[in-house]
């Protein structure tokens, strides 16, 4: 079984139709070590749920799946980048990153107030005030609950992300 994650994400930066799109796409650029641990943690098959915050409203868009496990995010070592770090080095780098694929587009946006009201979601990190990670667990009940929310009754096992 996957574990499930959290993936936050501002729709103006990058949103889950910019996922589809690319069809894979690198998480980078988290600069947070808790969330950094996070990602560490992921393996290839884990299953993400898409968040879009500062967004109105914001919400649950989609389903993703980590397509290649934590490496070392390569913005670190770009002096051009915002996420470069001049303490990081290709030796002992501080900052990881793992690749998303697209799985499946919620048929609408679940919202944060809704998913306030979900009983499987009132000690998730998503719902408590001053929760500001950007990467996080989310457990199997609250996968299921979001995706019942909005009519969705697949198996974890159905979503499989293209090759």
């Amino acid at each position: 079984m996957p574990a499930f994650w959290l993936l936050k994400s501002e729709p103006d930066v990058f949103s889950y139709a910019d996922l589809v799109r690319a069809g894979r796409e690198p998480w980078n650029g988290v600069r947070n070590y808790q969330a950094r641990n996070f990602l560490r943690q992921m393996e290839k098959g884990d299953l993400c749920l898409f968040y879009h915050s500062s967004a109105g409203p914001p919400g649950l868009a989609g389903a993703a799946q980590v397509v290649r496990a934590a490496y070392p995010d390569d913005l670190q070592f770009d002096p051009a980048s915002e996420y470069y770090d001049p303490r990081s080095s290709p030796e002992n780098p501080r900052w990881s990153m793992v690749d998303v694929a697209p799985v499946l587009a919620l048929p609408r946006l679940l919202p944060l107030d809704e998913l306030r009201e979900l009983p499987e979601w009132h000690d998730s990190p998503l719902t408590r005030k001053g929760a500001r990670l950007s990467v996080f667990p989310v457990t199997p009940e609250q996968w299921r609950a979001a995706l019942r929310a909005v009519g969705v009754a697949l198996p974890p096992e159905q979503l499989i992300a293209p090759a």
